[in-house]
């Protein structure tokens, strides 16, 4: 079907029409003391929930579009860092080492999604979407934050997911994410984020929900097609009730990874694939509801793991190259409380993380937690230092809101090893074995503190701009560690991000 000049420049302007109303109806504009005209005063009819920017405009176009979803995002992300990790750099550019190469690295990010998804039934739904992940500017080589030219981030076919069949299957390459995304999450933050070739059943009534999947993950590989690691079986169940205790969710799960020797053969753009391992996570996690408790709320998080781990070859201290029976588990609680009374709702909050860590590396059982799949960088510092294996984490957490659309958020990290017969274990669950590191018994188990302070302004549902400034202090176990190899530095961190939904 052909259109006329005069279609395409109605077609713009309405685009630019419905672009102004959405910016009108932003948390902004709502600030302001203009006068309210007589066509608004008399409008009482909440407006319909967006389907999105682009969709928004083509189904005001034309009912074919009722039935598509076509959209995408588009997120910039400049970063400026001292003493973090250069690796590519040579042995010695490592965290927090004062004399590394490269003390600095500032690069800038670049993501851009674009989605596609049909539904011409209730019962099935089609959905792909394409990812570029441009990095420029970084010195780490191989660079951990670029996946070019395109690739597939999501493609799958849903079927089922009614009112009169509340069991649906998801099939094909898909993002995974559970509870907070301590243990299983999309790793958004990520300039790639993650997605698992995977199948998931779901069954949902009104006071309960409950999956199961098996998958496996999908390596980034810059410059070539990503492919799964055929070798890393990632599976589980895990259900969510309302019903189980008053005002409080409370899931349940169990999960598995499982990777054969040839795992570690695949090579990714942040390292090599798993080790080999059987691991399975049986937990619970609760968190109350939303304005139940006037003010105050609860969440935690509680995991055991059984099963086998084996260290990659050629770890140094360990016994590697054989199977070690494993046995660990982990802990989170957070407590805060909102100021519901005040308009800016600050928010005030006391936690708490521990990850059990290996007390002796000669013996022939690991007790590390693994961290499996998660978000790492909303819980440990916003830095990206720490995930939650061998780790001690008192925090304090302080938000504020003062207009609509703009939060502030202040986090105080405090961090410890709980085993220095285990290694300092990185953000990416890789211990750290170069450049002065490895297992050190003898050190101070305080590894330091970290103080982030983030800003967050939404202007309109399709547009985010935050930006947030870190800072860690060394403590005495990475002090320690380079007294004789040229002393600690502390490290500094910046960020400013958009975010562009369409």
């Amino acid at each position: 079907m052909q259109l006329t000049n005069l279609r395409i420049n109605k077609g713009i302007k309405s685009f630019a029409s419905l672009l102004v109303l959405r910016l009108a109806a932003s948390p902004l504009n709502a600030q302001t003391n203009l006068p309210t005209t007589a066509t608004a005063a008399t409008t009482s009819t909440a407006p319909p929930t967006s389907a999105g920017l682009l969709n928004d405009w083509l189904r005001q176009q034309t009912s074919l579009f009722d039935n598509f979803d076509l959209g995408g995002q588009f997120r910039p992300r400049y970063v400026a860092q001292t003493y973090f990790a250069v690796p590519g750099a040579g042995p010695t550019a490592v965290d927090f080492r004062a004399n590394t190469p490269q003390s600095e690295n500032d690069f800038l990010l670049l993501r851009t999604r674009v989605h596609a998804g049909y539904t011409p039934v209730e019962w099935l739904t089609i959905l792909g979407e394409g990812q570029n992940s441009a990095s420029t500017g970084d010195k780490r080589h191989p660079d951990p934050q670029a996946d070019e030219p395109f690739d597939l981030h999501q493609g799958y076919v849903q079927l089922g997911g009614t009112k009169a069949l509340p069991v649906s299957l998801k099939v094909g390459r898909q993002e995974l994410s559970y509870g907070d995304e301590r243990l299983v999450g999309a790793f958004d933050w990520d300039n790639v984020g993650r997605s698992f070739d995977a199948a998931k059943l779901h069954y949902e009534q009104d006071t309960f929900w409950v999956d199961a999947f098996t998958g496996r993950v999908v390596i980034p590989n810059d410059n070539k097609f990503d492919q799964p690691n055929w070798d890393d079986w990632f599976s589980g169940v895990y259900g969510s009730t309302r019903s189980l205790v008053p005002k409080t969710e409370v899931q349940l799960y169990f999960l598995a990874d499982n990777a054969s020797a040839g795992s570690p053969k695949h090579v990714t753009t942040y390292g090599k694939g798993n080790s080999p391992r059987d691991i399975y996570t049986v937990g619970s996690r609760f968190q109350t509801l939303p304005g139940q408790l006037h003010g105050w709320d609860l969440n935690g998080d509680f995991a055991g793991q059984f099963g086998d781990f084996e260290y990659a070859p050629g770890t140094p201290g360990v016994i590697d190259g054989q199977r070690l029976n494993h046995l660990a588990y982990a802990t989170h609680i957070e407590g805060g409380y909102t100021f519901t009374k005040t308009d800016f709702k600050p928010r005030l909050a006391l936690g708490f993380d521990y990850a059990s860590g290996d007390g002796n590396p000669n013996d022939k059982e690991h007790n590390t937690f693994v961290n499996l799949y998660p978000t790492n960088h909303k819980f440990y510092g916003a830095m990206d230092f720490l995930s939650w294996q061998n780790l001690i984490d008192p925090y304090l957490k302080a938000t504020i809101a003062p207009v609509k659309g703009l939060s502030f958020a202040l986090t105080y990290n405090v961090f410890w090893l709980a085993s220095t017969s285990d290694f300092f274990y990185q953000v990416n669950q890789a211990p750290r074995t170069t450049g002065g590191y490895g297992i050190h018994p003898q050190n101070g188990s305080f590894a330091g503190q970290e103080i982030d302070l983030i800003a967050t302004y939404q202007p309109t549902p399709f547009l985010q701009v935050q930006g947030g400034f870190a800072h860690y202090f060394t403590g005495d176990y990475i002090d320690q560690t380079f007294q004789n190899l040229g002393g600690a530095h502390d490290a500094n961190w910046v960020y400013v991000q958009a975010q562009f939904n369409f």
